[in-house]
């Protein structure tokens, strides 16, 4: 790829780029094919100024694609279907809400070094949902927000992106920690995104983990049915949530040690 210096870039539109941000800084240039696979590989590791931004951005990139050929047409006119709130899943899902604890002590810690930190949690949840078969709705600040369409996908997630969390290796031993909230509901899906009773759920029961704890209700757990999780389920008793009428027993997720053979 021919290096893109900074006279060659000043000559280039703001439509070269698959992202402008809100203070006007051109990323993911897509002006020729060689710069659209740099792109491609380098979307996930850009932080972008919020969900529908990435949105944007991921579809122009995922255009410049087609038209340059870089993959089969028949994936990228998928991809572009894919997007919005009419591919979401809906009737019974459950939902994984996570934040970042002590988001504001980490960016003043770490100043022009927080955004990566933000790109990296990002990038090991987003993969754990894909593997899991979830889906990314929304990620706002240092927030994150999925959907899945049974509870173990959605448990099965939060393990494998706390234990890629825990594995990381963070700049200045910056103690990034991550708290998960699990729960299961039948929200309404509109335009503009999941409406319900559950959505103000997860969210609260997101508020009440620890740094990197998942805590789960008991609907997502009566949901499992007899599908075996390498996981404990430790009751911590019935809660109030606020904004919620009914009180909703909690339990907090541990890994099994795997038995012996």
């Amino acid at each position: 790829m021919a290096q893109l210096d900074s006279r060659k870039r000043t000559k280039l539109r703001d439509s070269d780029f698959a992202y402008v941000d809100a203070r006007g800084r051109r990323r993911l240039p897509i002006h020729d094919a060689s710069h659209v696979r740099n792109a491609l590989a380098r979307f996930n590791q850009v932080v972008f100024d919020d969900e529908a931004s990435r949105a944007r951005a991921r579809s122009r990139l995922l255009k410049a694609a087609k038209k340059h050929g870089i993959v089969p047409i028949g994936f990228i006119e998928g991809q572009l279907r894919a997007t919005g709130p009419g591919s979401l899943p809906t009737g019974a899902v459950t939902f994984l809400l996570s934040d970042i604890v002590d988001s504001t002590g980490l960016l003043q810690q770490l100043g022009d070094g927080y955004p990566r930190v933000l790109a990296d949690v990002r990038r090991h949840l987003r993969t754990a949902v894909r593997r899991a078969g979830g889906r990314e709705v929304d990620a706002r600040g240092d927030e994150f927000f999925a959907v899945f369409r049974s509870s173990p996908q959605a448990v099965r997630a939060a393990m494998a992106a706390q234990r890629a969390l825990a594995g990381h290796t963070w700049p200045s031993g910056a103690p990034v920690q991550v708290r998960m909230g699990v729960h299961s509901g039948r929200p309404t899906l509109t335009d503009a995104g999941y409406v319900g009773l559950a959505v103000h759920a997860v969210n609260r029961i997101a508020n009440m983990a620890d740094g990197g704890a998942i805590i789960v209700s008991a609907t997502t757990v009566a949901a499992f049915g007899d599908e075996a999780m390498d996981a404990a389920f430790e009751p911590l008793g019935t809660r109030a949530l606020r904004g919620v009428r009914e009180t909703v027993a909690l339990y907090r997720v541990r890994a099994e040690a795997p038995t012996s053979a």
